[in-house]
């Protein structure tokens, strides 16, 4: 940032827009007169979200986009948190959404919030609190030039490691600013770190435990009394910030973590939880899944993968302290989307849809994301392939469990077999089954609707419906490497 230290530079200093916005200067002012003779009341980052709040609760509007299953049980908590004007942390294992959580609050704030232009710590026109401004308004007066910024560039974030600094989070003498010839001791010679930086807005402190002792002492200040100091300057800094935390409830409760004092200046605790049930889980993943790897998901997929994540957090075979993160789903979803597009790639289809087969190399590419108790050591790989049988065979049950399937088994009827694999394409494996009585009706019940009578959806119907079958002890298969052979 160029450093402006006088009213020349100030009129003659570009303005920064951010990228994809525009401000009128008809209707923004652009001095300190204009913005008093607008109207414009000053309110401060926790008045902003809690009257912002409440105007979408009565009017009924979503108040965190992309949010999912938490409204009942977490939202109503951290509601009556920001009604109230309290920081808070968010307790919750790895995955939950925490962080995800976090950045939407900044959707309360205003939409545009006026600023002295320049500042480093967005002071407001009517009250500036740094030495800099404090100097330009006394020689301006109403004439004080002021900018505008949005809500998306109010919110700082740390991700708490043991290295982390106080000069990180607070700020630090800058040597270069001595260097040209200011005195030791002068407040300009300090360089702000991302705490005083996200002065009126909201600063998330991620994984607060993993903060050294020393480090959480400086955020004592900034809880309690609302400012800051820097290596003994005689600098206050009235900051105006919401600040909210995350962290593992394991680490925040034990005293060797976390220093008492800092955790009773919070002003509330609010504990996430992974999705309670299968729809919700099925929402997150449609939600976050990457929409260009190029392959389409049938429904009953998703909810296989929905299914197989729920059982691996509650086999006694994984650390559940450590949970298993949302991201698990996401990612499973993802690699079976790349594996279905890799076989359209070698078997030069045009139209990529995952298929039950694409579901196992999951298990050899997400295991290093669970964390296994120490007596399970060696037996990752078979725990997992174990669990996602499970879920396929309880999809195939809630699908079609009461289907009659005899068209498709009377295909094994003289010993007939069919040969299926991830490389096996979807024209191809229609050939080998030939025709199926009733084919429409269970793609009907797998959730294919109209718009997916393609060969790629009706053979991912067929595979599956073979997987289930093969589960529920109804055909038998041979898995060689990567080829599976149904028969009788």
């Amino acid at each position: 940032m160029v450093e402006i230290r006088n009213l020349r530079q100030l009129r003659n200093s570009p303005r920064i827009i951010p990228e994809g916005r525009s401000l009128d200067p008809v209707h923004q002012p652009r001095i300190l007169r204009e913005l008093r003779e607008s109207g414009h009341v000053h309110r401060t980052v926790k008045a902003e979200v809690r009257e912002n709040l409440l105007a979408k609760l009565r009017a009924g509007e979503p108040r965190f986009p992309g949010i999912v299953g938490f409204d009942d049980s977490v939202l109503p908590h951290l509601e009556r948190a920001l009604i109230a004007g309290h920081d808070l942390v968010l307790l919750g294992e790895r995955g939950q959404g925490k962080t995800r959580l976090i950045r939407t609050v900044t959707g309360l704030l205003d939409e545009w919030t006026p600023v002295v232009e320049g500042c480093e710590i967005n002071d407001h026109p009517y009250a500036p609190v740094c030495g800099r401004c404090r100097a330009l308004a006394d020689e301006l007066g109403d004439e004080l030039p002021v900018a505008w910024k949005h809500r998306d560039e109010r919110y700082g974030e740390k991700l708490a490691t043991p290295d982390t600094s106080v000069g990180d989070l607070i700020g630090d003498i800058d040597p270069i600013k001595i260097a040209e010839g200011r005195r030791l001791g002068d407040p300009e010679t300090v360089h702000y770190g991302l705490v005083p930086r996200t002065n009126r807005g909201v600063f998330s402190v991620n994984e607060l435990p993993d903060l050294a002792e020393r480090i959480q002492v400086s955020l004592l200040n900034v809880l309690e009394e609302r400012d800051i100091q820097v290596r003994g300057y005689n600098l206050r800094l009235p900051l105006d910030i919401l600040l909210i935390a995350s962290a593992n409830p394991e680490d925040y409760t034990n005293r060797g973590r976390i220093i008492t004092p800092l955790k009773d200046r919070f002003g509330a605790e609010v504990r996430t939880h992974y999705p309670l049930t299968i729809e919700d889980e099925l929402t997150l993943i449609r939600q976050e899944t990457v929409p260009d790897i190029g392959a389409d998901i049938p429904e009953h997929l998703i909810e296989a993968i929905a299914r197989f994540t729920r059982l691996v957090r509650e086999s006694t075979a994984v650390d559940a302290r450590s949970g298993v993160s949302a991201r698990f789903s996401i990612a499973a979803a993802e690699t079976a989307s790349a594996s279905a597009v890799r076989r359209a790639a070698i078997a030069g289809e045009e139209q990529a849809v995952t298929r039950v087969c694409d579901l196992a190399p999951v298990v050899h590419s997400l295991r290093g994301k669970v964390e296994f108790e120490v007596s399970e050591e060696g037996r990752e790989t078979e725990i997992l392939a174990h669990l996602l049988r499970r879920a396929t065979a309880e999809t195939f049950r809630s699908r079609l469990g009461g289907m009659d399937l005899s068209p498709l088994t009377d295909k094994f009827a003289e010993g007939n077999q069919v040969e299926s694999g991830e490389l096996i394409g979807a024209g191809e494996l229609l050939h080998r089954i030939g025709p199926v009585n009733g084919l429409a009706k269970i793609m009907t019940a797998l959730g294919m609707g109209a718009g997916e009578e393609s060969p790629g959806h009706a053979a991912a119907a067929l595979e599956f419906a073979l997987e289930g079958l093969y589960l529920m002890r109804r055909l038998s298969k041979d898995d060689l490497d990567g080829v599976a052979v149904y028969r009788t």
